[in-house]
């Protein structure tokens, strides 16, 4: 799913009423009507008092509208108008006249007016500010903010929480409403996924409000989201004449004293994603660990306790490298030396990112379409500190263009960052944040990338199943007990799920009824 920037959507806006030929306002009207049904459907006429807080751009007219219909609907509202500007949209005045003439009486809210009583039991509809939010809230919009969150009620946005910009971190977070759930228009914002904005919108839905499906899908994004429908095109079906050798040979390179557990985790999970052969290159002290642990992969050995050589004499068709790997000072000679002859594309994770961070010069080395996988404190190493979500993200880009790399941060939305184009993975959850969880993304990578996936499929689809394996299994364990060996074990649960019909939502079940 795309991510539209602010001036894309606006854009998108005025395409689709010059295309159908129809009027602002009445654009307006439907996407209150797809809140008022969303609403409508989960309160059925329940007797809870709503109070809906309308800025004066159209974000506030879109929260007029909704007033309108839920009061036609016998709903108990309260309207108010924040007054924050001299400057009125002409949809929000239209829709205010609308209101009066149903003998709706807004409260008009000013820097010296009392904030209404609201009880934890109602319900806030944020309409306050929208997308095109370019300065600070003033003093006393932003103790307004306040107060909404004072009273503990629920608190629904439209479109985005007010106080939240597209393009930039707010340096306030008083200035920002912190909304249970948000509605967003067509498509959720890239702010719904970073760590220093998503902390303000609990759950999000997408409300298709009827933009012009020609020009959203011509249009070019940034950022899109992936999820199930995204990675679908890019899974490659097994064949019935096929053997082990037609899907592969991953040779993962790791292991030190007291890491050998790493690879272990690393080489299975190469296994399980789907790698026809797999190769573990580790040090002689985890020879018979991995053996024991994984007898289906092959092992090839070097020196006692660290890697001080990369030589070897299998053809793979992917290489992982890093996990485990120690920084000692043998074993980044023998990563250079290792880069000098390697012309396959990497997988490198852990050790191998720090080594790569502490020695700026072997970055040339990497060959094209190499797979670098950071979590972010391995991320700052490499492209320096940042100011904040989106001046880390242009690092990044920057960084993923000058070496030719696909760049996975990791995150509780991991994003995937390749020429130029950013992709923000939807699957995982808190309880993978857990020692090992890495390491198997690092082997599952591998094994996709061996099969014949490119670096981009194999970063994209890898971070998905990986994902929604922690997904399908945390159910079952809970956040807390979760460990990265349970994801190996759900690996082809996230694989079979990939075909599995999704249920109905409640709007689908009701338009089946009626049809």
């Amino acid at each position: 799913m795309k991510l539209f920037a602010a001036e894309q959507i606006y854009a998108a806006d005025k395409f689709t009423i010059e295309k159908q030929q129809i009027t602002s306002d009445a654009l307006m009207e439907q996407a209150a009507i797809q809140i008022f049904n969303w609403m409508h459907l989960r309160m059925q006429g329940a007797p809870v008092k709503i109070h809906l807080f309308c800025g004066i751009g159209n974000n506030g007219g879109d929260g007029m509208a909704l007033a309108r219909h839920l009061q036609e609907h016998g709903y108990n509202i309260e309207v108010y108008v924040v007054n924050y500007s001299e400057k009125r949209s002409k949809d929000f005045l239209i829709n205010l006249d609308r209101l009066k003439d149903r003998k709706i009486w807004p409260n008009f809210m000013d820097s010296d007016c009392e904030f209404p009583e609201i009880h934890r039991d109602d319900i806030i509809v944020d309409a306050i500010f929208g997308i095109g939010l370019n300065r600070a809230p003033s003093d006393w919009v932003v103790n307004l903010i306040d107060h909404l969150h004072k009273s503990e009620a629920f608190v629904l946005s439209v479109d985005i929480p007010s106080g939240l910009y597209t393009d930039k971190i707010p340096t306030n977070e008083k200035a920002v409403v912190k909304a249970n759930y948000v509605l967003s228009f067509q498509a959720p914002k890239l702010i719904f996924f970073l760590p220093d904005t998503g902390i303000y919108i609990g759950q999000w839905e997408v409300l298709d409000i009827g933009l012009d499906p020609e020009y959203l899908s011509a249009t070019e994004v940034e950022y899109e989201i992936i999820g199930k429908n995204e990675v679908l095109p890019i899974y490659k079906p097994r064949e019935k004449f096929t053997h082990k050798g037609t899907y592969g040979h991953s040779l993962l390179v790791g292991g030190s004293y007291g890491k050998i557990g790493a690879s272990i985790l690393a080489t299975k999970a190469a296994l399980k994603i789907g790698s026809g052969l797999v190769t573990a290159y580790i040090p002689k002290c985890g020879y018979i660990p991995m053996q024991t642990a994984v007898p289906e992969a092959m092992v090839v050995t070097n020196s006692d306790e660290n890697i001080a050589d990369i030589d070897f004499k299998i053809e793979p068709d992917a290489i992982g490298i890093g996990v485990g790997l120690s920084t000692e000072k043998e074993t980044v000679n023998a990563f250079s030396k290792f880069l000098d002859k390697n012309k396959l594309p990497l997988v490198v994770d852990a050790d191998g990112l720090n080594i790569l961070s502490e020695n700026k010069e072997l970055l040339k080395k990497l060959p094209e379409n190499s797979i670098l996988t950071p979590h972010p404190k391995e991320l700052e190493r490499l492209i320096g500190k940042w100011k904040g979500d989106f001046d880390k993200l242009k690092k990044a880009k920057a960084f993923s263009k000058k070496y030719a790399c696909v760049l996975v941060i990791k995150g509780a939305n991991t994003v995937i960052l390749f020429n130029g184009k950013g992709y923000i993975n939807t699957t995982g959850n808190p309880g993978m944040a857990t020692a090992g969880t890495g390491d198997v993304l690092t082997g599952v990578i591998t094994g996709l990338l061996a099969q014949g996936y490119d670096s981009l499929g194999a970063a994209i689809f890898g971070v998905y199943l990986h994902g929604r394996a922690g997904d399908m299994v945390v159910e079952q364990v809970g956040y807390q007990s979760l460990m990265a060996s349970d994801i190996i074990e759900a690996l082809g649960d996230a694989y079979i799920d990939l075909f599995k019909v999704p249920e109905q939502s409640p709007e689908q079940q009701e338009q089946q009824e009626e049809g």
